[in-house]
Parts: C-alpha cells; sequence; structure tokens
C-alpha cells in the first residue's frame, strides 16, 4: 500500500508553497490560522486507514507535517522541528494517526459515530455468555484476521488494538470528545 494514494503530498506541498508567498502580506495569526484550516485537514483525511504502517511510509507524511509547522515558525529546513510541534500542541504522525483511531472508537463506544462503524466494535463483555472477570473492564474484541499486513490495518482491528492499549483512566473520560 503505498502513501502517495492516500496522502497527496505533492498537493500539500504545493499548497504549502503557495501559502509562503502570501506570508508577509498578512499577520501572524491569520497566517497561521489559514496553514491549519487548509493543511491539517488533508493530513488528516483518512488517516484512520494508515494504523500500522511501516515508518518507511510514514515519513512522508511526517516531512509535510514537519514543513508545516517550520513555516509557521519561519524557520530553516535544519533546525530541529519536535520544539516547534511541542509549541504548536501537534502530535507526531504516527501518535497523531492513534489519537484519531483512539477518538473513533470512543465516539463507536458512545454512539457518537455512523452505525456503520459502531457495528464492528464490540466489547468483551457483551461478547461473553459467562461470567468473567473481564466483564466489567472496558477491553474489546480484538478480530481475527487472515493476513497481518492489510487485516490488522482495519478500523475494527486496528481501533480495538489502539483502545486496548489505553490506560483505564483514560477510557472513562468524555472532557475533551
Amino acid at each position: 500500500m503505498s502513501l502517495r494514494g492516500r496522502v497527496r503530498c505533492p498537493d500539500v506541498l504545493l499548497l504549502l508553497r503557495q501559502l509562503r508567498s502570501i506570508r508577509r502580506s498578512v499577520s501572524d495569526s491569520v497566517f497561521h490560522s489559514l496553514v491549519v484550516s487548509l493543511v491539517m485537514p488533508r493530513l488528516d483525511y483518512c488517516n484512520a486507514t494508515l494504523a500500522e504502517l511501516p515508518a518507511s511510509q510514514l515519513s512522508r507524511l511526517q516531512s509535510v507535517l514537519s514543513a508545516t509547522a517550520r513555516l509557521i515558525h519561519q524557520s530553516s529546513r535544519y533546525e530541529h522541528v519536535t520544539p516547534m510541534l511541542r509549541d504548536r500542541h501537534w502530535l507526531w504522525s504516527p501518535e497523531r494517526i492513534d489519537f484519531k483511531l483512539a477518538v473513533l472508537t470512543y465516539r463507536c463506544l458512545h454512539g457518537l459515530a455512523p452505525l456503520c462503524l459502531s457495528d464492528y466494535i464490540q466489547s468483551v463483555a457483551v461478547s461473553n455468555c459467562r461470567r468473567l472477570w473481564s466483564s466489567s473492564s472496558s477491553q474489546l474484541v480484538i478480530r481475527r484476521t487472515r493476513l497481518s499486513t492489510v487485516g490488522d490495518r482495519e478500523f475494527p482491528v486496528a481501533g480495538c488494538r489502539i483502545w486496548n492499549s489505553l490506560p483505564p483512566e483514560t477510557e472513562t473520560t468524555s472532557r475533551y470528545i
């Protein structure tokens, strides 16, 4: 699976070049709003399908995210991008994908997502016909897949795996959702 088909990096890089050309014409707050509203949705589009991809394929997505942070901070390409990402409260691309999957899984569990997605998510407590210790937990059933390359990247598998890896206090919060 090529990342080129999912995230059109050349389109986003062209957009960043166009935004760079108007940098001096607008204020910093307007420029930041433009960058966030035009670039970030393109990076976040369908990123649930990017779960479990190797780091070599996610590096292109991360390079676009780094270029966006450098454009906002007006820094050179040789400066470290980590402080810039922290300043904007942006996550690295693998963490960003995991966060989006966890939020989508939360919404499926609480009836805030479309039913076509919610039907794939099943709690361990509901799936067991016997009373088990795990029935009081918020763990989800991870479906078995035939292909570890493609099957583990499906939303029901990747979303449940990420949800089960969350600490219990994080799973119950609804403050930011």
